[in-house]
Protein backbone atom coordinates (compact mmCIF):
# COMPACT_ATOMS: atom_id res chain seq x y z
CA UNK A 1 0.00 0.00 0.00
CA UNK A 2 1.32 3.57 -1.03
CA UNK A 3 -0.35 6.46 0.53
CA UNK A 4 -3.59 4.84 1.47
CA UNK A 5 -3.71 3.33 -2.46
CA UNK A 6 -3.50 -0.50 -2.85
CA UNK A 7 -0.94 -1.51 -5.93
CA UNK A 8 -2.73 -4.48 -7.77
CA UNK A 9 -2.26 -7.11 -11.01
CA UNK A 10 -4.37 -8.91 -13.03
CA UNK A 11 -4.86 -11.66 -10.51
CA UNK A 12 -5.78 -9.63 -7.84
CA UNK A 13 -8.29 -7.38 -9.65
CA UNK A 14 -11.56 -9.61 -9.02
CA UNK A 15 -11.06 -9.83 -5.33
CA UNK A 16 -9.55 -5.93 -4.82
CA UNK A 17 -12.13 -4.33 -7.17
CA UNK A 18 -15.17 -6.69 -8.11
CA UNK A 19 -16.10 -7.83 -4.52
CA UNK A 20 -15.24 -5.05 -2.81
CA UNK A 21 -18.31 -3.04 -0.73
CA UNK A 22 -17.41 0.35 -1.68
CA UNK A 23 -16.77 2.06 -4.85
CA UNK A 24 -13.23 1.45 -6.72
CA UNK A 25 -11.29 3.86 -8.18
CA UNK A 26 -8.87 2.29 -10.46
CA UNK A 27 -6.14 4.10 -11.74
CA UNK A 28 -3.69 2.67 -14.76
CA UNK A 29 -0.36 4.08 -15.08
CA UNK A 30 2.96 3.10 -16.03
CA UNK A 31 6.40 3.82 -15.36
CA UNK A 32 7.60 5.55 -18.87
CA UNK A 33 4.35 7.97 -18.81
CA UNK A 34 5.04 11.53 -18.08
CA UNK A 35 1.75 12.48 -17.06
CA UNK A 36 1.21 9.76 -14.80
CA UNK A 37 3.76 11.26 -12.75
CA UNK A 38 1.68 14.23 -12.10
CA UNK A 39 -1.30 11.92 -11.34
CA UNK A 40 0.15 10.73 -8.37
CA UNK A 41 -0.80 13.94 -5.70
CA UNK A 42 -4.08 13.91 -7.27
CA UNK A 43 -4.93 10.64 -7.08
CA UNK A 44 -3.39 10.89 -3.12
CA UNK A 45 -5.60 14.13 -2.20
CA UNK A 46 -9.04 11.69 -3.89
CA UNK A 47 -7.62 9.11 -1.08
CA UNK A 48 -7.87 12.13 1.45
CA UNK A 49 -10.92 13.50 0.39
CA UNK A 50 -13.10 10.34 0.60
CA UNK A 51 -13.53 7.77 3.16
CA UNK A 52 -16.04 5.61 1.54
CA UNK A 53 -13.27 4.83 -1.84
CA UNK A 54 -10.79 2.24 -2.26
CA UNK A 55 -8.39 3.14 -4.58
CA UNK A 56 -6.55 0.67 -6.53
CA UNK A 57 -3.17 1.33 -8.78
CA UNK A 58 -2.52 -0.92 -11.59
CA UNK A 59 0.86 -1.12 -13.73
CA UNK A 60 -0.61 -1.03 -17.39
CA UNK A 61 2.26 -2.88 -18.94
CA UNK A 62 2.19 -6.44 -17.05
CA UNK A 63 -1.30 -6.37 -16.55
CA UNK A 64 -2.64 -6.77 -20.34
CA UNK A 65 -6.32 -9.13 -19.52
CA UNK A 66 -7.62 -5.98 -17.04
CA UNK A 67 -6.43 -2.67 -19.26
CA UNK A 68 -8.01 -4.97 -22.28
CA UNK A 69 -10.91 -5.76 -20.56
CA UNK A 70 -11.88 -2.15 -19.76
CA UNK A 71 -11.04 -1.03 -22.73
CA UNK A 72 -7.58 1.33 -21.32
CA UNK A 73 -6.37 3.22 -24.58
CA UNK A 74 -4.40 6.24 -22.96
CA UNK A 75 -2.41 6.25 -19.56
CA UNK A 76 -2.99 7.45 -17.09
CA UNK A 77 -6.49 6.27 -17.26
CA UNK A 78 -9.01 6.43 -14.43
CA UNK A 79 -12.51 3.79 -13.97
CA UNK A 80 -14.88 4.12 -11.00
CA UNK A 81 -16.25 0.35 -10.49
CA UNK A 82 -18.88 -0.31 -7.76
CA UNK A 83 -20.66 -3.42 -8.20
CA UNK A 84 -18.50 -4.82 -11.50
CA UNK A 85 -19.73 -1.70 -12.80
CA UNK A 86 -18.13 0.88 -14.84
CA UNK A 87 -19.83 4.90 -13.68
CA UNK A 88 -17.00 7.11 -14.29
CA UNK A 89 -14.03 6.82 -17.09
CA UNK A 90 -11.37 8.82 -17.94
CA UNK A 91 -8.45 8.74 -20.15
CA UNK A 92 -5.21 11.56 -19.34
CA UNK A 93 -4.01 13.86 -17.10
CA UNK A 94 -7.05 15.82 -15.18
CA UNK A 95 -6.54 18.12 -12.19
CA UNK A 96 -7.33 17.67 -8.47
CA UNK A 97 -10.73 19.94 -9.03
CA UNK A 98 -12.27 17.61 -12.31
CA UNK A 99 -11.24 14.22 -10.14
CA UNK A 100 -12.97 15.61 -7.28
CA UNK A 101 -16.04 16.58 -9.20
CA UNK A 102 -16.37 13.39 -10.54
CA UNK A 103 -15.97 11.35 -7.76
CA UNK A 104 -18.42 13.70 -5.98
CA UNK A 105 -21.24 12.93 -8.38
CA UNK A 106 -20.91 9.01 -6.66
CA UNK A 107 -19.91 9.89 -3.49
CA UNK A 108 -19.83 11.84 -0.30
CA UNK A 109 -17.05 13.55 0.97
CA UNK A 110 -15.21 12.46 4.50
Amino acid sequence: MENGVIIITDAEFETEVLKAEKPVLVYFWASWCGPCQLMSPVIKSAATAYSDLKIVKMEADPNPVTVKQYQVEGLPALRLLKGGKVLESTEGAISKDKLLGLLGKHLINN
